[in-house]
């Protein structure tokens, strides 16, 4: 009889252990995967190269969609702020099936191309990464916050379709973003622009056409990528006129497009949290959905 019961408590614990345990086939979220850019040669302004690199950290979700977007945190391009507007976001999209690429692009410290170079590098390596990284290649876009926007929108408007002739296999590949997603973003060098990003990308006194190469209102052509944006109307650090005057130019170039404007919010829209933080967040997945980039989205957030 002890035996008998000993057994039976064997079989229930091992019955309450297999019920504990997920399935065999239960998708399970994958580690980060974090990558330098450029292997310690990364390339200057000036055609030197920078011992300094670029590193891209991959957060891949349980359910991958083939949606993928490299993430430009903004800072002046005198820093970095990867949390809120880094490896959050990276989580926001990894819960809508979307594959997280959160870029920390070197700082320019006068030198323009640095922060182009790294994004265009990053958006290359989504692509030759794409399959084992269940993203579809064409289907690899950009996001990007204050001067990080102003990196994002550089992207989508200053871009070209690889070198088919380079030894290196990423380089062979195209830099041009699907989409483009711009959350108070610096877009010009102008007088509207912010003027501690332009000092820390183009100097103190830059060049007149160095000013218009990187205002990017400036840069739009038919060719530019579907773009979204949202500001507030109560931003006093990058003025909402930086997203209104791409909005224009991607307008008069039938560019898709849509710009969010918010009531309030400031820069950095309370804190990455609130109704305005939300109300960028759902309008860009349900505008990404109409584009055929994602499938329609729920109400996760």
């Amino acid at each position: 009889m002890i035996r008998t019961a000993l057994a039976l408590v064997g079989s229930a614990v091992a019955l309450v252990a297999a019920v504990a345990q997920p399935p065999v086939d239960a998708p399970k979220k994958a580690e980060p995967i974090k990558l330098k850019l450029w292997g310690g040669k990364a390339p200057n302004s000036d055609g030197t190269l920078d011992a300094a690199d670029a590193t891209i950290t991959v957060h891949r979700p349980e359910k991958p969609n083939g949606a993928a977007a490299v993430i430009c945190p903004g800072g002046g391009y005198g820093g970095l702020v990867t949390g809120g507007e880094g490896h959050g976001i990276a989580a926001w999209l990894n819960r809508h099936g979307v594959t997280g690429i959160v870029l920390e692009y070197r700082l320019p410290k006068g030198r323009p191309t640095v922060p182009l170079s790294d994004a265009q590098r990053a958006i290359r390596t989504v692509r030759a990464n794409a399959k084992d990284w269940g993203v579809d290649p064409a289907k690899v876009g950009i996001i990007g916050f204050s001067a990080g926007g102003h990196l994002a929108s550089t992207a989508a408007t200053h871009f070209d379709d690889g070198d088919p002739k380079a030894d290196d296999p990423v380089a062979k590949l195209g830099c041009r973003p699907d989409f483009a997603v711009l959350v108070y973003p610096v877009v010009t060098m102008g007088e509207k622009g912010h003027g501690g990003s332009r000092t820390n990308l183009l100097g103190p006194k830059p060049d007149a056409k160095l000013v218009e190469l990187f205002s990017n209102e400036k840069q739009v052509t038919v060719k530019t990528p579907p773009i979204f944006l949202a500001h507030a109307k109560d931003d006093r650090v990058v003025m909402p006129d930086n997203s209104t005057m791409l909005y224009d130019a991607l307008q008069a170039n039938k560019v898709p497009s849509k710009y969010l404007e918010l009531p309030s919010g400031g820069h950095g829209l309370n804190g990455y949290k609130g109704p305005m933080w939300d109300a960028w967040q759902e309008q860009s997945l349900a505008w990404l959905a109409e584009l055929k980039v994602i499938p329609a989205t729920g109400d996760k957030k």
